[in-house]
């Protein structure tokens, strides 16, 4: 007996090597059709769980639906996938695209078929890191995973709206089955092949999640001081006057004329994450693009991360409306608000004493602010492969 198994062992031995690489040949083999199309490594994607943050920031929205890099990989091939449209033309970042800061420079954004977006596209940064209340300019979707399959059903954008002979999210569905690397990448996330539109909303929202920008100017010199009223010492004296401008709540007469103070910025884009105040209003632009309607309900906006490139340029143009195409624009809008009547939604921080703002900025205070909004703009969110484009 002890001869019997003594063989069997040496046999074992001499053919452990072998047996290593039939075992690696069957795990490659399960990703061929993502080896095909994606330039992903399915046993080593990168990472987006653990990316980390500084200590200043507070804020993380991802209890409910925590980020794992595998989601989040399949998340990011579902964003730039056209497949996702009905007729294979528009992809999420055809609309959010990486090089803007994850937003569109259009007015309104390219649909199927020449549609176009009612709204402007939102920039996607540091999603994460807001207190995350509704989605959409007019906070239409109760979560971000409900907001992003709704552009893939809405008839102008990707069109599987089920209308005028069109396919809805079920026959997306089945149109995915059809495509190996996604039965290949839902069986490496959930452990089995079954595409469900919730599975598409959990890893969406996780990479857009994943979007992140912590390395700007501002960054830099907040890392280095107790709060964010002290100056930065990496600042010029314009940044840091800029920045005492953003933080610092105005003081009014009772004309609702600006007599002291700062321009109280802060209130509704709050620092260090600056997103916006959930519980913040219309801020007085009530136009819809492309219409002579008024919508009183757009109150939502993104992160001020990143609002301007690194030379200075809009990433995308403002408002939900797109009318300001510049930072100054918006500052000029801000400076003078006029109450319409018809405005009954208009957040009251922007008409004290019920009469709209008037912030008499100065323009060494306008330039202080434009200085100081372009020290919250990053570098590496605009060039990561990881937030790229994963086909081949």
């Amino acid at each position: 007996m002890r001869y019997y198994t003594l063989v069997l062992s040496l046999f074992l031995f001499s053919c452990k090597d072998t047996l290593e690489s039939v075992a690696t040949t069957v795990t490659t083999d399960s990703y061929t059709e993502i080896k095909k199309a994606l330039s992903i490594n399915p046993t080593a994607v990168e990472n987006y769980a653990a990316q980390g943050k500084p200590a200043y920031v507070n804020k993380d929205n991802t209890a409910a639906n925590p980020i794992t890099d595998k989601a989040a990989t399949l998340g990011r091939v579902l964003f730039y996938d056209k497949n996702l449209s009905i007729n294979n033309t528009i992809a999420c970042a055809s609309c959010h695209k990486q090089e803007f800061a994850f937003g569109d420079t259009a007015t309104s954004s390219l649909g199927v078929e020449n549609g176009r977006t009612e709204r402007h596209s939102m920039r996607l940064i540091n999603t994460r890191y807001a207190v995350e209340a509704k989605f959409f300019w007019n906070e239409r979707a109760a979560s971000l995973e409900a907001q992003t399959t709704m552009p893939i059903a809405d008839h102008l954008e990707m069109g599987f709206s089920g209308q005028t002979g069109r396919g809805n999210i079920t026959s997306l569905i089945t149109k995915l089955n059809g495509i190996g690397y996604y039965k290949e990448l839902f069986k490496l996330v959930y452990g089995d092949a079954t595409i469900t539109e919730a599975r598409m909303q959990t890893a969406l929202a996780q990479f857009i999640r994943s979007i992140q920008s912590f390395d700007s100017k501002y960054d830099i010199g907040r890392a280095q001081v107790a709060n964010d009223g002290a100056p930065f010492p990496n600042f010029t004296a314009q940044e840091n006057a800029g920045k005492n401008l953003f933080l610092t709540p105005p003081i009014f007469n009772g004309a609702s004329e600006r007599i002291g103070g700062g321009l109280g910025c802060n209130a509704c884009h709050q620092a260090p994450e600056f997103d916006i105040d959930p519980n913040s209003r219309n801020n007085g632009f009530i136009g819809v693009i492309g219409s002579n309607q008024t919508d009183l309900t757009n109150t939502r906006s993104p992160s001020l991360r990143d609002i301007l490139n690194a030379a200075g340029i809009a990433n995308t143009p403002f408002m939900h409306t797109a009318v300001p195409v510049t930072i100054r624009q918006v500052l000029n809008h801000y400076n003078s608000i006029a109450a319409a009547p018809r405005n009954t939604n208009l957040d009251p921080r922007l008409k004290p004493n019920n009469i709209g703002q008037n912030l008499q900025m100065t323009p060494a205070e306008t330039d202080a602010m434009v200085a100081f909004l372009r020290t919250l703009t990053g570098k590496d969110v605009y060039t990561n492969k990881k937030w790229g484009s994963p086909f081949l």
